[in-house]
């Protein structure tokens, strides 16, 4: 019955990701580009001006609200988890080297797409009796789309949400916090699993203040300790840098050079796995860190797309991308055990989980570079479930009302305890495929609204 179930999944993934989502992404992410006059080149400096200069680890309490950096914080704790270590490794098994590059040419339009994103979350938001922010792709599909259409798109996107993040994501999460916990320190995962629940409990009984002041102290310590140890990998190896980003462009348009198979099949791998991967790595155009960008408070929406634009730079342009230097400079390059492809005895030892860890301990050693990876992921992952989980909520609020906050708590702490005890491929394929359900109705809504977007963009910015 699994087998059958996985095999139905694994299908529409295929068709899904090497199809229906790369056209999508790539599309919405060209759409805005040429409409805003690319956004993500003329304001991405200014992004990551705000990002950094607002900066702080005691943001304070926003009325039901966030800061702008509390908000983006958010997002990147999101964005920033089992994608940018586990997906991107995945990713670079299965479609080659080349695979990173159609990542960057995924985030590169994503970075428009995420800008209209933001925009619109902080046009169509809503405050409730009680004061709280809610915002996000469900508010502004049934702007875009009046009567049954919008309530059913709407609705769809919840329900894809509610399972993609809430419950089948933050598995995913946890699963990897497990095996690599287990891996590096030998801890029990059940143990992983009660401590990891017992966090999370903590944090969401708090609320968006009490996610938000985790965030803001949480994303830029992580996001340091991981660039040091890149860093310091990519130095001991540099003498492979150049070959490395050789490796990447080359196997971006040769593919089956390195995967084997005909061409044609071997391109359709690499483009797809960058843009899946990608996708789970940056989430742009999922629709899910709009919930995040919807809570900032800020002067206008274009002061919270041009950082969420800076976001999606951050996860792929320097975290994803240091990651994957370090896997292709030491796995890859100069003979590694990889150099002839995922062949032979290679198939046995390494895959999505442990690539990474082999990466780092080849320069670390074997046991530091197991702890490294799986501290610096039980961060990112962590994060990650905070991200969702507050995502998957303001959804179950849309459909449910708020009285359905505590049981969706209870059952999204039982599969985040779940995932840290049992491995199954078929999580992750669910996972994947309501990920790329939800690009749907956020596409069609984002093309619905270009008018929106491009008036507050001109608007904000003074531009004609």
């Amino acid at each position: 019955m699994v087998e059958t179930i996985q095999t139905v999944v694994q299908t529409i993934n295929a068709y899904l990701s090497d199809y229906i989502l790369v056209f999508l992404l790539i599309a919405v992410g060209l759409w805005y580009t040429i409409k805003t006059g690319f956004v993500q080149v003329r304001y991405l400096g200014a992004g990551l001006k705000k990002i950094f200069g607002e900066l702080s680890f005691k943001g304070g309490d926003h009325g039901g609200g966030m800061s702008s950096f509390q908000a983006v914080a958010t997002a990147i704790a999101a964005q920033v988890g089992t994608g940018n270590i586990v997906g991107s490794a995945g990713a670079i098994l299965t479609g080659g080297p080349g695979a990173i590059f159609w990542m960057w040419v995924i985030a590169f339009f994503g970075m428009a797409t995420i800008y209209a994103e933001a925009t619109l979350a902080q046009k169509t938001r809503v405050v409730d009796k009680d004061g709280n922010i809610q915002g996000g792709p469900v508010y502004y599909i049934t702007t875009a789309f009046k009567g049954g259409l919008g309530k059913f798109l709407a609705g769809f996107f919840a329900i894809a949400i509610i399972l993609a993040l809430g419950f089948f994501g933050c598995m995913v999460q946890s699963n990897s916090i497990g095996s690599t916990i287990s891996t590096a320190f030998g801890a029990p995962s059940w143990i992983v699993g009660a401590v990891l629940v017992i966090i999370c409990a903590f944090i969401f009984i708090g609320g968006v203040s009490r996610l938000a002041s985790v965030t803001e102290k949480l994303v830029p310590i992580m996001a340091l300790i991981f660039l040091l140890g890149g860093l310091g990998v990519l130095v001991v190896r540099i003498a492979y840098i150049p070959e490395t980003f050789g490796l990447i462009f080359r196997y971006a348009f040769q593919p089956q050079a390195i995967i084997g198979g005909g061409f044609g099949a071997a391109i359709k791998i690499a483009v797809s796995q960058g843009a899946k991967r990608g996708l789970f790595s940056n989430e742009a155009g999922m629709g899910s860190t709009p919930h995040a960008h919807a809570l900032a408070q800020v002067k206008n929406p274009h002061e919270q797309g041009i950082v969420a634009m800076a976001s999606v730079f951050i996860d792929t342009f320097i975290v994803l991308t240091l990651n994957a230097l370090v896997i292709i400079s030491t796995l890859y390059a100069g003979n590694g055990p990889l150099a002839n492809g995922y062949t032979g005895d290679v198939v046995n030892t390494l895959n999505n989980t442990n690539l990474a860890q082999t990466a780092f301990g080849s320069v670390f050693g074997e046991s530091m570079g197991n702890m490294f990876v799986a501290v610096c992921l039980f961060f990112f992952a962590f994060s990650t479930i905070l991200g969702w989980n507050l995502f998957a909520k303001v959804n179950v609020i849309y459909l449910f009302g708020r009285k359905a906050q505590i049981p969706f708590m209870l059952i999204a702490l039982v599969f985040i305890f779940l995932g840290t005890i049992a491995s199954n491929s078929l999580v992750w394929d669910l996972s994947d495929m309501f990920n790329q359900l939800m690009v749907i109705p956020n596409a069609l809504a984002l093309f619905a609204l270009t008018g929106v977007v491009v008036s507050s963009y001109k608007k904000d910015t003074g531009r004609k």
